[in-house]
């Protein structure tokens, strides 16, 4: 039992370790993007009727918004890249598309309630105390408990061929496990910096630059996961 223990941690650090390699200048790049943003901001005067103009529609639109501009950025965009980078299945480019796009609308939807909610339990200040409680409920949290579990269980069906037979059958409770907890690395090397950027913004431009991040994240870690494979 320790022996298999020790194996699986040992597997799951190095996968762990590679995901940090791949993902490290991807990061840097989305940090450096998100802070960009938040001091334009605050700072860039001249930013303001832009940033005013995406409150405004989020503000009326509400999770129509959310839903369109997440499943746009973080469904549709990266689909079209590793399409037309040949990483998807001729025969299942429409599928795949459908799943890209209603996936990560639905998440959107599913972000914004959660950003609510975390409104309403901390509050809207932007001092450092509240930032740090959203960033931990969010990622260890949210994240642990829904977030990865999810992604974990839709991913799985759509790698089985978006057959539930076959990852009843292919999944071990194990196996399930192994998947929600590299998930759960993976996503706090990047997000955890991400996420205390974003909640530094105001409510109304959490969502929109969550769509951007996550844009941002899955193309960058297509592009250099290509590179590493070509190497």
């Amino acid at each position: 039992m320790k022996k298999l223990l020790f194996t699986t941690l040992a597997t799951l650090w190095r996968m762990s370790s590679a995901g940090f390699r791949a993902n490290l200048v991807p990061g840097l790049v989305l940090w450096s993007v998100g802070l960009g943003i938040v001091l334009s901001y605050y700072f860039l005067e001249s930013s303001r009727g832009f940033f005013e103009a995406v409150m405004e529609t989020k503000q009326t639109n509400g999770f129509l918004y959310s839903f369109v501009a997440t499943g746009f950025f973080g469904g549709l965009v990266p689909f079209l890249y590793l399409w037309a980078a040949g990483r998807i299945n001729a025969g299942m480019v429409t599928r795949n598309g459908a799943f890209f796009i209603l996936y990560w609308g639905a998440r959107g939807i599913d972000v914004d309630a959660f950003y609510r909610l975390q409104s309403l339990l901390f509050g809207d200040d932007l001092n450092w105390t509240t930032i740090a409680t959203k960033v931990f409920v969010d990622q260890f949290v949210y994240c642990t408990l829904w977030a990865a579990p999810i992604t974990a269980v839709f991913y799985g069906w759509k790698d089985c061929g978006f057959s539930w037979s076959k990852l009843r059958k292919t999944t071990t409770k194990r196996s399930f496990l192994f998947e929600v907890a590299r998930l759960l690395l993976s996503t706090w090397l990047v997000w955890i910096p991400a996420t205390a950027i974003i909640y530094s913004l105001p409510q109304a431009l959490q969502v929109p630059l969550f769509s951007l991040t996550l844009c941002f994240f899955v193309l960058l870690v297509s592009v250099f996961s290509r590179k590493e494979n070509r190497s």
